[in-house]
């Protein structure tokens, strides 16, 4: 897992609320084996029309906001089922921070579990980054991990909440395993002492 260092980007404004899980990776898509290749079916149903073309009312098939790197949503992003494949197809198209007023519970640890950032800021604030974004496609919002500080281009600053543990382990780029593996000698000094009889 890379380490989430501090962030600056283009933001999408995904003016929506209650976007589920399906809604971010249709189910159709999840007989995948990889982890990779998620991201070309990120909001499928919405990016397509039923002819399969494009459709152009879609904020993400608009080209103004082609580099986008955050995105930010409505309330209640990433409910419904606890499919990891929605943080991997977000990370996958190349999203790998979220700002809301709230997040599902479930998709929130998946987001974190994989290296991705959700930022939870009050409805004042992700309604000013919202309307800067939808009004200038180039508004570029920077994240600091460390500080747990949002800035907008227009100086506009959110500070958030985030686990402490977390934290850490966004800026170490380390998941479970990761930790795990910081004890491997520790781990190796057991095993010597408890052979298998």
């Amino acid at each position: 897992m890379q380490p989430y260092n501090n962030v600056t980007g283009k933001a999408l404004p995904l003016e929506r609320a209650n976007v589920d899980t399906d809604q971010i990776i249709p189910a159709k898509y999840l007989k995948r084996i990889e982890r990779t290749g998620f991201g070309a079916f990120l909001f499928d149903s919405w990016r397509k029309l039923d002819s399969g073309k494009l459709n152009p009312d879609f904020i993400l098939n608009d080209p103004r906001y082609a580099e986008a790197t955050i995105i930010i949503t409505g309330p209640n992003f990433g409910s419904g089922s606890s499919r990891e494949h929605a943080p991997w197809a977000l990370e996958d198209y190349g999203f790998r921070t979220l700002i809301g007023s709230s997040f599902a519970d479930i998709f929130k640890n998946n987001c974190f579990q994989n290296g991705m950032l959700p930022v939870q800021l009050t409805d004042e604030a992700v309604k000013h980054f919202m309307e800067q974004a939808k009004a200038d496609p180039d508004y570029q919002i920077s994240v600091d991990l460390e500080r747990c500080l949002v800035t907008g281009a227009d100086e506009y600053t959110a500070e958030f909440e985030i686990d402490a543990f977390r934290r850490d382990c966004l800026l170490r780029g380390l998941d479970e395993i990761g930790l795990t593996l910081e004890y491997a000698d520790a781990i190796s000094e057991y095993e010597v002492g408890h052979p298998i009889t």
